[in-house]
């Protein structure tokens, strides 16, 4: 049975955002899957563009390596999101909203972000992440 489009978007969430598991964010997609950042600027830390299994798998290990040191988690209870489905049933849209601990504020940051999924046998054949890069450095 194939995997609905709330089933990809949460194991992506979990391996990515809960976990920074990057073999299991690399296993989401398809082996020819493509990640995008289309707002990041070249050069910064985080990937702008990775193409292939093998290749996300790689930058995202380095990426979340240096983020050890960023003691911020996701919080649950303040953080939500949409899925909107579209005419194309390969295609879905996330909106999400997630609010970070650990800023020291107690309020968090609130992070907004859309992404576009494109998958491909339940699997991820392109993903775009739309989110503001400052958030990433």
């Amino acid at each position: 049975m194939p995997r609905t489009p709330q089933e990809i978007f949460e194991r992506y969430v979990h391996a990515g955002t809960m976990t920074r598991n990057a073999d299991a964010v690399a296993e989401s997609f398809t082996e020819d899957g493509v990640f995008e950042a289309p707002l990041v600027p070249p050069g910064a830390a985080f990937p702008r563009r990775l193409v292939g299994r093998e290749e996300i798998r790689t930058a995202m290990a380095a990426y979340y390596e240096q983020q050890t040191r960023d003691d911020r988690s996701p919080n649950l209870e303040k953080s939500g999101y949409v899925l909107h489905t579209t005419s194309d049933p390969d295609v879905f849209i996330a909106e999400i909203d997630t609010v970070f601990d650990g800023d020291g504020s107690g309020d968090g940051v609130a992070v907004s972000l859309v992404q576009i999924f494109r998958v491909r046998d339940g699997k991820i054949a392109r993903l775009r992440d739309y989110f503001a890069p400052d958030l990433v450095g």
